[in-house]
């Protein structure tokens, strides 16, 4: 497969009072179209940082991210934000709806701005709400939609453009058990099927059965990989005999040597 997103050493520092924080410490790995990546972690270890990074929102300290083979911050930051409308779809926990337009609207909305509001993407707008339980909330406004429901409209409308990179940040933290499984499976299945790469932040270890891979950060920098196949208690015990490090090679950089 090709590769979706390369992130080269990447690290994203703060100035606080005379010192330096360091948020992002030499994070590197890639994925893979078609690939659905969970990353884990702590609060404050990094995860949401790398997520605005990955979006092109937030600017690296150092290091290159490469998306669909483009360097983000290589651009203007007008470039960047045309790029992301075209190939980066995004969630975060504020759902950032228009209040004025429906849930339909709002996924066509992208439609609109990409010129793609046609006969073939407007009838997806609406095959995606379906697909995430919508079908009878189709032509309601935000503030008639649950806090859940309007996280499901803000992830079709990520996934309306079908984006080389799909990103989203605890997309299940307003859901119940058995719609946040469906979500995370309709997410992972979407990414397989549309051949792009996503990344889906959660805290809940629950949800990853669905990833191919998970990745977990600790204080910035990346710990240990495991697949859903593996044993998820390495993520709470990193010195169980059956962990292991992420090494240089797995995540496609044997030549870095600072990939754990």
């Amino acid at each position: 497969m090709a590769i979706a997103l390369e992130a080269r050493s990447v690290v994203k520092q703060y100035q606080v009072g005379s010192g330096t924080v360091t948020a992002v410490d030499g994070v590197s790995f890639t994925l893979e179209q078609g690939e659905f990546v969970a990353l884990v972690g702590p609060s404050g270890s990094g995860k949401t940082t790398m997520l605005a990074i990955l979006a092109g929102l937030l600017q690296p300290t150092s290091g290159t991210i490469a998306i669909d083979g483009e360097e983000l911050f290589d651009m203007k930051e007008s470039a960047r934000a045309e790029f992301r409308r075209r190939k980066i779809g995004f969630t975060f926990q504020a759902n950032n709806l228009v209040p004025y337009l429906t849930a339909l609207e709002n996924v066509e909305l992208l439609l609109r701005l990409n010129g793609q509001y046609n006969a073939a993407g407007k009838p997806r707008a609406k095959e995606l709400l379906v697909l995430l339980g919508l079908e009878e909330r189709l032509n309601v406004l935000p503030r008639q939609l649950s806090g859940g429901q309007q996280q499901r409209v803000a992830i079709a409308r990520s996934l309306i453009n079908q984006p080389a990179l799909m990103l989203s940040d605890e997309p299940t933290a307003s859901l119940d058990t058995e719609r946040a499984y469906q979500v995370v499976e309709t997410l992972a299945s979407l990414v397989h099927e549309q051949g792009n790469a996503g990344i889906m932040v959660t805290h809940d270890l629950r949800m990853v059965e669905y990833a191919d891979r998970i990745i977990q950060m600790v204080d910035g920098r990346l710990g240990q990989i495991v697949t859903p196949k593996d044993d998820l208690s390495c993520l709470a015990d990193p010195n169980a005999a059956a962990c292991r490090l992420i090494t240089a090679e797995e995540l496609g950089y044997a030549e870095a040597g600072t990939a754990a």
